[in-house]
C-alpha cells in the first residue's frame, strides 16, 4: 500500500494487516516510477478515486511481464507476448475543473491514451461513468458496484483511545452536544458564530469543532478565545470542564470517533462558494442527523442518493439558517430521532453488499488475469 502524504501514513499506520507492506509513493516522474515499478514488479495497480497519475500508469503499461516460450530441445526462449500490468480505478472520479481542461481538442487524445491502459474502471457514480466515457475512456472497462465511501468497517481502538473517548462521552451525557466537522478555512465564522448564537439559547451547549486539517485547529483556538469562547484542545489532553464551549479535535483520524459521541453533525466544506463537500457516509452510518451546506461539489451525488433512499437523511441548509436548524433539533427531539434514522437508514441501504460486489469485480477484470499469467510462466512472486 502506497499513500502521498504524511497525514494519510499517520491514520493508517497502525491499522495495516501485519502482511501488508506500506512505503510513500514516489514522484510521479518516469525514472522514478520505472525504478518502483520494476523493483516490486506488481501483477496489478489499484488506484483510488482522482489519483490519476501519467507516469506511473504508462509506466505500468511499459513494464509488464514477458511471456516466454522455450524452444524444444534447445537452450534458448524467445518472448511471446508482453502483459502491461492490470490497472484498476476504484471509486473513481474526475472533478469539474479537471474535466473541463481534459475535454480540451489538444489535451483529449493523451487522455484518451492513458485511459486506454486501464482493465477496470469503477465509476463513484453514473454521472462520473458518462464523464470517463465522454473522455473515450474504453466502455468496457467501466463498470459499477456503488460508493466505496459507504463501505465503513468497524476498526478497534487503543484500550487508552477507548477510556479517553467514555470519559468524554461521560462528560457530555448532561450537555447539549452537536459537532462542525471537517472545516476548512474560512469556515471557522461559520461555526464560532453559530456557537455564541445557539449559546445564548441553550446555556449547556458544546459545540466539538474538527477541522479538515489539524493545524488549523490552532487558528480557530485563537480566534474562538478572542470571542471569549472557552476551548479544550483534544492535541493538548484538555479536560472538558462546565466553562468548556468548544472541544476542538486537532488530532488525525478521530473522526469517526467522535461522530459517535454526537447526536448532530454539520459536515463542512460545503457553506462557502467554491466549495468541494466532504464525505457525509460517515456521520450517517454513526446514526448522527447529517446537515451540510449546499456547496458539496462532488459529493453532490452521495446526497441525492441518500435523500432518495430517504429525503430526511440529509438536510442542506445555508449558513443563515444554520443556528435555527440545530436549536430546532436542541428541542424537538422527535424530529432529532427521525432523522438519526433516517441517516442511518439511507447508510445501510447504499453500503450493502458494496464490498462483495467490489471484490467480485476485480476478481473477474484484475486478479483473474494477474494470477493466470503467474501460475502458467511463474514471472512473479
Amino acid at each position: 500500500m502506497t499513500t502521498t502524504t504524511v497525514s494519510a501514513f499517520e491514520v493508517i499506520k497502525e491499522r495495516l494487516p501485519s502482511n501488508v507492506i506500506y512505503q510513500f509513493a514516489p514522484l510521479d516522474i518516469p525514472y522514478s516510477m520505472d525504478v518502483f515499478l520494476q523493483y516490486w514488479r506488481p501483477n496489478a495497480v489499484m488506484l483510488m478515486e482522482s489519483e490519476l497519475w501519467p507516469n506511473l500508469i504508462m509506466g505500468a503499461a511499459r513494464n509488464g511481464v514477458s511471456i516466454y516460450s522455450r524452444v524444444k530441445n534447445r537452450n534458448y526462449k524467445f518472448v511471446l507476448a508482453c502483459l502491461q500490468i492490470a490497472l484498476a480505478l476504484l471509486n473513481g472520479r474526475i472533478s469539474t475543473k479537471s474535466f473541463r481542461n481534459w475535454s480540451n481538442p489538444v489535451i483529449l487524445p493523451l487522455i484518451k491514451l492513458m485511459l486506454s491502459k486501464f482493465s477496470l474502471i469503477l465509476p463513484l457514480s453514473t454521472i462520473q461513468g458518462i464523464q470517463f466515457q465522454l473522455l473515450q475512456a474504453p466502455p468496457y472497462v467501466i463498470n459499477y458496484t456503488g460508493d466505496l465511501k459507504f463501505a465503513i468497517s468497524d476498526y478497534g481502538n487503543s484500550v487508552g483511545v477507548k477510556k479517553s473517548l467514555e470519559e468524554i462521552q461521560a462528560q457530555l451525557s448532561c450537555r447539549k452536544v452537536w459537532m462542525a466537522s471537517s472545516i476548512h478555512k474560512g469556515e471557522d465564522e461559520v461555526f464560532i458564530r453559530a456557537h455564541k448564537l445557539l449559546k445564548q439559547k441553550h446555556p449547556d451547549l458544546v459545540t466539538i469543532i474538527v477541522p479538515r486539517k489539524p493545524h488549523l485547529g490552532q487558528d480557530i483556538t485563537l480566534r474562538s478565545q478572542e470571542e471569549g469562547i472557552s476551548v479544550a484542545l483534544r492535541s493538548r489532553g484538555d479536560n472538558l470542564t462546565n466553562e468548556t464551549g468548544i472541544y476542538m479535535v486537532d488530532t488525525l483520524g478521530e473522526l469517526r470517533d467522535f461522530y459517535s459521541l454526537t447526536p448532530i453533525a454539520v459536515v463542512g466544506a460545503s457553506f462557502l462558494p467554491g466549495s468541494a463537500g466532504h464525505n457525509i457516509s460517515e456521520a450517517a452510518g454513526a446514526g448522527c442527523a447529517v446537515l451540510t451546506g449546499h456547496h458539496v461539489g462532488h459529493f453532490s451525488h452521495m446526497v441525492a442518493e441518500m435523500q432518495h433512499v430517504n429525503p430526511l437523511s440529509v438536510l442542506q441548509v445555508s449558513h443563515e439558517k444554520l443556528v435555527d436548524v440545530v436549536s430546532e433539533l436542541f428541542v424537538n427531539a422527535e424530529i432529532l430521532e427521525a432523522r438519526r434514522l433516517a441517516a442511518r437508514q439511507a447508510y445501510l441501504t447504499l453500503s450493502r453488499g458494496i464490498v462483495e460486489k467490489l471484490w467480485d469485480t476485480l476478481h473477474f477484470h484484475i486478479f483473474m488475469k494477474s494470477v493466470s499469467t503467474d501460475d502458467a510462466h511463474g514471472e512473479r512472486g
